[in-house]
């Protein structure tokens, strides 16, 4: 089960203001992956299951990430329906990130007081996603709508939190526009996770690029 209540987790991305996003069949790729995240200074990440027996990896590295790597919170991202919410969550997932609003994944997620952040797209389905007890929205796909919707979504309702994931980059540039915009945190995928540094093993790159992106929405944020 979950080590972090919904509100714990609400507000560990509210703080941070990141959220790496990730998957590989290996599961050592997977380790090193988050290893590299938490040294950075990462304490939330999204394992994006995407392939064939991603629960197999997912039941490893939770493991890892509990004995290996104290406060990090481990969240799943990628899930379509309320089966595979119920078995990540069974197996310890701390979060869950869909990309569209799916109620049914709404009901057990409330039931375990798991967060749940559903991938919306328009005011109206921000607004049925707090109905519903949303903290955080996902704003997907973010290269689509921009920083400029999140500026024109928070105007009529100031209370919404939102997280856009897909193209946001690790630069002082984007991460600049994202939260003047006024997203609560962002999420990030290959653009902060490269297939370079994921073909070059180079660990030490990704936390070197982790720990900027963290110093810079700090540096923003003052």
């Amino acid at each position: 089960m979950a080590q972090y209540t919904r509100i714990e987790v609400a507000q560990k991305m509210k703080e941070t203001g990141l959220v790496p996003l990730y998957y590989n069949p290996d599961a050592e790729i997977c380790k090193n992956i988050v290893k590299a995240c938490y040294d950075g200074g990462a304490r939330l990440f999204e394992f994006t299951a995407r392939g064939d027996f991603a629960h197999e990896v997912f039941a490893i590295l939770i493991k890892y990430v509990v004995n290996e790597l104290p406060g990090m919170i481990l969240g799943v991202g990628s899930i379509t329906d309320a089966a595979a919410a119920s078995l990540y969550m069974q197996m310890g997932a701390n979060f869950i990130v869909t990309p569209v609003l799916r109620e049914d994944i709404v009901q057990i997620c409330n039931r375990r007081k798991v967060l749940w952040s559903p991938g919306c797209g328009s005011l109206s389905e921000i607004a049925k996603a707090e109905e519903l007890g949303c903290e955080i929205v996902k704003l997907f796909p973010g290269d689509i709508y921009g920083p400029k919707f999140v500026k024109g979504a928070l105007a009529p309702q100031p209370w919404t939190s939102i997280m856009p994931t897909g193209g946001v980059s690790p630069t002082e540039e984007s991460l600049k526009s994202w939260f003047n915009a006024g997203v609560t945190c962002v999420g990030m995928g290959s653009q902060l996770i490269s297939k370079e540094i994921i073909d070059n093993k180079d660990f030490g790159k990704l936390t070197t690029q982790v720990k900027f992106a963290l110093d810079t929405i700090k540096q923003i944020r003052k």
